[in-house]
């Protein structure tokens, strides 16, 4: 893959270059259906997480035994795919993206990676479907448009159980929400309003994990 697709997903900002390099000359190789998603989407620009995310997403869910997740923005189905794995039979994942065209791709990646059955796809506005939830998840993960994060917060934990983790990917913004005197753009203050809140919130324990562009982790307690 080349320089530029691969830098494309990874994003940058966050480690130090060769620091990067190391963590991502260390994961295991992944099989012919992720990496084709990873080959695609730096090749049509396709957010996705990439698999030292990806990775971290399968073990936090094994960690907690987490049989049902609700992913806000999910594209092509990379993370969903992570989600579903270790969830394994039985577990149900929330598929939601604004994208009709998305949606069908994510599909036939699902089907692909075997594990169209633990997936429910939902295509329409992410905050919506989530609002009409009524049982809470063990996992809400927010991936959704950055301006909204704000929005998700206040919605997330009255959707999450108590033990449930709520994840957030692209909190560190390339490391714009630290660079010094700059003017804010609007994404930028939204993502640094819904760190400040995050770590306000009482019933949430959270971290920020610099790793790819930040992933924030947050226990409800």
């Amino acid at each position: 893959m080349a320089t530029a697709e691969k830098n494309y997903w990874r994003m940058g900002g966050i480690t130090e270059g060769a620091v990067e390099d190391y963590v991502y000359s260390l994961l295991p190789e992944r099989d012919d259906v992720l990496r084709e998603m990873e080959e695609d989407a730096a090749a049509r620009k396709v957010p996705i997480v990439g698999p030292a995310v990806g990775r971290l997403l399968h073990q936090l869910a094994l960690m907690i035994g987490a049989k049902t997740v609700f992913e806000m923005g999910s594209a092509i189905g990379y993370s969903t795919i992570w989600w579903a794995r270790a969830l394994g039979p039985g577990g149900k994942v929330f598929y939601t993206d604004g994208s009709k065209q998305n949606a069908e791709i994510a599909r036939k990646n699902l089907q692909r990676a075997g594990v169209l059955d633990r997936v429910e796809i939902h295509v329409g506005d992410a905050l919506e479907i989530l609002s009409e939830q009524k049982t809470p998840f063990d996992i809400i993960f927010n991936d959704v448009d950055k301006e909204d994060y704000p929005r998700v917060l206040r919605l997330a934990p009255t959707r999450l159980r108590k033990g449930g983790l709520f994840v957030t990917d692209n909190v560190l913004w390339s490391g714009r929400v630290a660079a010094p005197g700059q003017t804010l753009d609007p994404t930028t203050k939204a993502i640094l309003e819904f760190n400040r809140q995050l770590y306000r919130t009482p019933d949430l324990l959270t971290t920020i994990i610099p790793l790819r562009d930040g992933v924030s982790v947050s226990l409800k307690m």
